[in-house]
């Protein structure tokens, strides 16, 4: 048996949610974010019939370094001006029991739309800031390899070691409220 919060349109609240991820940086990690975004998760009476919706503003990318920021907006990563904007929209939302899903969703970077499978889970329900306002959270996960999707710098070192991996890891924390 699957659990879902209450039938209805819950919208991201992007004060309390983060869409983030991971690169590998040499032998390190950097991790990232994006400030500015919006999305909306509709609960049908399934997980079948549930959908999501989501977009960001690609030039709203921050990694805490201005300098490595605007390498990554730049023709070398991610192109903001010509490509200023990313969509999620999900095709498929499967019940893997309890609180957990697969969440399979065509996502736009670059202006390259490729299917991503998410691990979703679903955090549960409760009483909002505001009175009488129902809040759901959700955590997703997801692999991508950057170069499906059109991002194609290839630094290298002496050794030839990548300077930055391919692989990337997303990581979606989202709290949404119900619209009354």
């Amino acid at each position: 048996m699957s659990n879902l919060p209450a039938p209805g349109v819950y919208n991201v609240d992007p004060v309390h949610s983060t869409i983030g991820f991971v690169a590998r940086h040499l032998v390190s990690k950097v991790r990232g974010h994006f400030t500015d975004f919006t999305g909306a998760i509709t609960i049908g009476d399934s997980a079948e019939t549930s959908t999501v919706v989501a977009s960001l503003k690609a030039d709203s990318i921050t990694t805490a370094n201005d300098m490595r920021d605007g390498h990554l907006k730049s023709a070398d990563f991610f192109e903001t001006e010509k490509f200023p904007t990313w969509e999620l929209k999900s095709t498929s939302i499967t019940s893997k029991g309890g609180d957990n899903y697969e969440l399979v969703a065509d996502v736009t970077i670059k202006g390259v739309t490729k299917s991503v499978a998410f691990e979703l889970e679903y955090l549960g329900t409760g009483p909002g800031m505001a009175p009488g306002v129902l809040v759901a959270g959700f955590e997703a996960k997801a692999e991508i390899d950057r170069r499906d999707f059109g991002v194609n710098f290839e630094g290298a070192l002496e050794n030839g070691s990548l300077v930055v991996g391919n692989k990337i890891s997303l990581e979606l924390a989202i709290e949404s409220a119900l619209q009354a």
